[in-house]
């Protein structure tokens, strides 16, 4: 009888299934117990810890946080997103962290000390913005002029990217054990994933509960005391080494001693010296792009962020196989055929009736907690379904069906803000609230679990942690990218998002391009790049690519190094 129910629970191609409302205690035993079979118990701890308190608490209150508290100080829509790029750059920054802790073990670990040292920037970037609001530095700032708010925004977002930064960097330090098991173990599936997204979603349903109400009051210091808590959690598990790792020494082939506590692993760098600078060069270049056009100008940023895609599409061409090149430039026009208007949505939905007369005019406890609430339940929801129906389609359809879904998912926004709803009698926080918070948020967890299974089987052997970082890294640069796109969309239509005279009218022709047209015209054409295998089989064939193991021996050591058994991986966090 436990053998055939165990049966019943188990996906027909090997994959852990999730729990099933016919038998919630049974399955949902026999979902974990599968899991572990491919990751061990005390990383999952780990991965859940960090993405309930880290991604699902201080990346989504400093995310969620960002609309109010700028537009408090006054920030326009276009400058709060070059602000938010810039806030988010570090994730793009992911292919250098990754590198950087192949190459560099510190006291013998490639993961620890890198994780603890992010921990303590994400803990400076919260003591910094307690020590302004605490000593009335944000209120002085405001009082003295717009001079002094910009100079307030500016170390506000640089406070913010810290706390980023921890986020981003505990994410890619697990990619690579996360990447070799699903490699080695492709009937995995997308479970892991699925395990990942769920707590973080947890997270955010808890975070989304407090951000909206403390923020209508203005209590912001509460909420950065409740990021510096949320910052701490990881460092136990840290330090207790629940990351498994192998102890490094200046004994192993093409380890060098740099100096006291660190070392370098030449032997691998020298065997693949040109991917590791690709990547290296990839992952340095998102925040120092992102700093160009946001505080220099929009124009050289976007013309600079051209070149540098230009230039890593034609290095990848030349350094990685072919199937590899057209799954990578595949990501490459799908990330930047959405291009971003979400600040501009944000500040017409929470406009002042003096900015918008009879609009929607949302709190932010309607527009952040309650939609948040509602959305963080579809998500939860949006994660068993993806893993009961379409775990088990081919690369090509799901990609298809969920950008079309998408695409269409923006009409919602756009009866709103032509108020054709308020004409049939529909209010505005009905047809939201059905719309973006379920609609919208579902169709972002059906899209973000397979781009996230792809980023997984696109790693080589070999090299697993710094090609899965680098395609991760690309994907967060272009999406980094389209927003400083979106930026400059708001601004050169004329929009004016802030004062007592705004202009929207612009806004329903941008959702028409941006959100629904070039998403269908642009990225489905983009997935026929993508080779049309089943999430459960192996993405690209590498030996049939001529790229093998022995052609990564002196590479290897150190994707070995980060673990001690099979059952040991990480995660991947992509936004």
């Amino acid at each position: 009888s436990e053998n055939n129910n165990n049966s019943a629970d188990t996906d027909p191609h090997g994959a852990p299934s999730p729990p099933t409302w016919r038998r919630p205690i049974s399955s949902t035993r026999t979902y974990f117990t599968e899991l572990s079979g491919f990751f061990s118990w005390k990383f999952l701890s780990w991965l859940a810890i960090d993405q309930c308190f880290i991604s699902g608490g201080s990346l989504a209150l400093v995310t969620t946080l960002s609309l109010p508290l700028f537009k408090e100080l006054g920030i326009g829509a276009a400058r709060q997103q070059l602000y938010m790029s810039m806030i988010l750059s570090p994730f793009a920054m992911k292919p250098f962290i990754g590198v950087a802790s192949d190459l560099f073990p510190i006291r013998g670990y490639n993961k620890k000390y890198f994780a603890l040292y992010s921990i303590l920037i994400g803990l400076l970037g919260c003591s910094v913005l307690l020590g302004l609001y605490h000593s009335g530095a944000a209120e002085m700032a405001v009082l003295q002029g717009e001079d002094a708010t910009q100079r307030l925004a500016d170390i506000i977002v640089v406070c913010f990217t810290a706390v980023v930064y921890e986020a981003a960097a505990l994410d890619i330090l697990g990619e690579g054990k996360y990447a070799e098991l699903m490699r080695d173990h492709p009937e995995s599936g997308s479970s892991i994933i699925s395990f990942k997204f769920g707590c973080a979603m947890l997270g955010s349903l808890v975070t989304t509960i407090f951000v909206g109400p403390l923020s209508d009051a203005g209590h912001f210091h509460v909420l950065f005391w409740i990021t510096l808590v949320l910052s701490l959690m990881p460092l136990y598990p840290t330090l207790a080494g629940w990351i498994p790792e192998r102890l490094r020494t200046f004994q192993e082939p093409g380890m060098v001693k740099l100096c006291k506590g660190c070392l370098y692993d030449q032997g691998s760098f020298q065997e693949k010296k040109m991917p590791f600078i690709v990547i290296t060069l990839c992952g340095l270049s998102a925040p120092m792009l992102a700093a160009v056009t946001t505080y220099a100008d929009l124009a050289i940023g976007l013309v600079s962020a051209a070149v540098l895609l230009i230039t890593f599409l034609v290095s990848t061409y030349y350094i990685f196989p072919r199937t590899f090149f057209r799954v990578f430039l595949s990501i490459v026009i799908l990330y930047m055929a959405s291009v971003s208007i979400g600040s501009a949505l944000g500040y017409y939905y929470t406009a002042s009736e003096e900015c918008v007369p009879n609009g929607p005019n949302f709190s932010y406890t309607y527009y952040v907690t309650v939609t948040g609430i509602v959305g963080s339940v579809v998500n939860f929801s949006a994660v068993i379904l993806y893993e009961k129906f379409l775990s088990t389609w081919r690369f090509r359809p799901v990609l298809i069906v969920t950008i079309v879904i998408g695409s269409l998912a923006s009409i919602v926004d756009l009866i709103i803000i032509m108020r054709w709803n308020v004409a049939i009698g529909i209010p505005d926080t009905v047809l939201f609230l059905l719309g973006n918070a379920v609609f919208e948020n579902c169709v972002m967890t059906l899209q973000a679990i397979p781009f996230s299974a792809i980023f997984a089987k696109m790693a080589p052997p070999g090299m697993e942690s710094a090609v899965f970082a680098y395609t991760v890294g690309i994907a967060n640069f272009c999406g980094m990218v389209s927003s400083l796109l979106g930026s400059g969309v708001i601004q050169w239509s004329g929009m004016v998002t802030v004062g007592d005279t705004c202009d929207f009218k612009a806004l329903p022709t941008l959702i028409v391009i941006f959100q629904m047209m070039v998403p269908i015209l642009v990225g489905i054409p983009a997935v026929f790049l993508i080779p049309n295998v089943l999430q459960t089989e192996q993405l690209i064939d590498w030996e049939k690519e001529g790229w093998s193991e022995d052609n990564s021996a002196v590479a290897q050591p150190s994707e070995q190094g980060n673990g001690t058994n099979n059952f040991n991986a990480d995660s991947l966090h992509d936004r």
